[in-house]
């Protein structure tokens, strides 16, 4: 099958908050999700599920769901993955939240990555836990790297529980190596701190990286993790608000769903466990056409910055098809930066500043549209920079 990665879809009325926040004049580069229809065969699942007519309560131990995330982690990233290890979550979010109640008290510090995914500063201190970011580092090859000598130094305090990775990273787009996972491991098997590996966007990388589960890199790492996995990113399904946290150790896994149970958060959806399945079981074909086709907007955005905006730097973008850009030439504050994007180019991005300490003059545009919309969005911020 082939996906019409082209085709405009008119999404303003149709209850998307990327594109009904602002106004029709403002192209919308912001929200993580994309403008791509999703894969056919689940659109025709879900019309077929819904001419039933009837939908009530679902059973929660059918295995059809769990045996379509050890399919995919198997045939995409080779690791052999028990069907006992997956569990069903509302997302990925209320599982990061549910292993940190879970692993973690009130008052321990959790270390994360910065500049990284904007709620997780929410969801850390709402529930009564520190933050200690651990600053990437940019490197001369314009992407960064992981400064460890501080990363252990965050990980060997008193009160430090756990660590939560961003797996493909973002927004900076970082594709972490086997070595610097590896790494990462040993520091938080050595310190007695437990991982949870946030890995939404593992199927975005782009062409000489490799993503790699963080669970799959021994059995002593495996016993020290949750993974977080949903496909919504690859097939645009975020509506449907299902993932799945794989636990390879049993006690781990029964604490974790301890707090899944706490909140009663066990219940499955009928539209939301059926297009996971189908995307995983039958949708190869798209996500690689998917990558194939972000490829060339990442190519075609690296192009036209470098010849016609100078001022503004792409980050080496390893994965994910959200980009960083680093717009300090433009010399403004945070908020000065994001009206003059909104109001001056009509173009919507997120802020840098949201995503934490080394985020400021940066804005991170998603690049997950079709190429049309991506060079409409370039053409109007590059006469609004000429025009400062």
């Amino acid at each position: 099958m082939r996906h019409n990665f082209d085709e405009i879809v008119d999404r303003r009325g149709t209850d998307s908050r990327k594109w009904d926040t602002y106004g029709t004049d403002v192209v919308p580069m912001w929200l993580a999700d994309t403008d791509f229809k999703c894969p056919q065969p689940v659109i025709d699942a879900v019309v077929k599920r819904a001419e039933h007519g009837i939908y009530g309560y679902p059973p929660d131990d059918n295995k059809n769901f769990e045996q379509s995330i050890v399919n995919w982690q198997k045939k995409r990233f080779g690791w052999d993955v028990d069907i006992d290890w997956a569990e069903h979550t509302p997302a990925v979010i209320p599982a990061i939240i549910y292993a940190m109640r879970a692993f973690t008290q009130p008052g321990d510090n959790v270390v994360m990555q910065m500049p990284v995914y904007h709620p997780f500063h929410a969801i850390i201190p709402n529930n009564g836990r520190h933050i200690l970011g651990n600053q990437l580092a940019p490197n001369k090859e314009g992407g960064f790297d992981v400064d460890f000598a501080n990363l252990e130094e965050l990980l060997s305090k008193k009160r430090t529980t756990m660590f939560l990775l961003c797996n493909p990273h973002n927004p900076v787009g970082k594709c972490f190596t086997r070595e610097e996972l590896t790494r990462m491991a040993k520091l938080c098997l050595k310190h007695n701190v437990f991982v949870v590996s946030d890995e939404i966007h593992s199927d975005i990388v782009y062409k000489g990286n490799r993503h790699i589960p963080f669970g799959s890199l021994s059995a002593e790492a495996a016993a020290n993790c949750v993974v977080c996995v949903n496909p919504s990113k690859t097939f645009n399904i975020a509506g449907v608000r299902t993932g799945a946290a794989i636990i390879p150790d049993r006690r781990n896994h029964d604490l974790f769903y301890a707090r899944v149970e706490d909140n009663k958060a066990y219940g499955r959806t009928i539209f939301g466990t059926l297009p996971v399945e189908v995307a995983y079981n039958e949708c190869d074909y798209y996500a690689d056409q998917l990558l194939e086709y972000l490829e060339g907007n990442l190519e075609y955005l690296n192009t036209f910055v470098a010849a016609k905006i100078p001022k503004i730097k792409v980050t080496k973008t390893e994965a994910t098809y959200l980009v960083w850009l680093n717009c300090q030439a433009l010399n403004m504050a945070p908020k000065e930066l994001q009206k003059f994007f909104l109001e001056e180019a009509k173009v919507a991005m997120n802020e840098g500043s949201n995503f934490g300490p080394g985020g400021a003059g940066n804005m991170r545009m998603n690049i997950g549209c079709p190429r049309s919309q991506l060079q409409e969005a370039l053409n109007r911020i590059e006469a609004a920079v000429k025009k400062l």
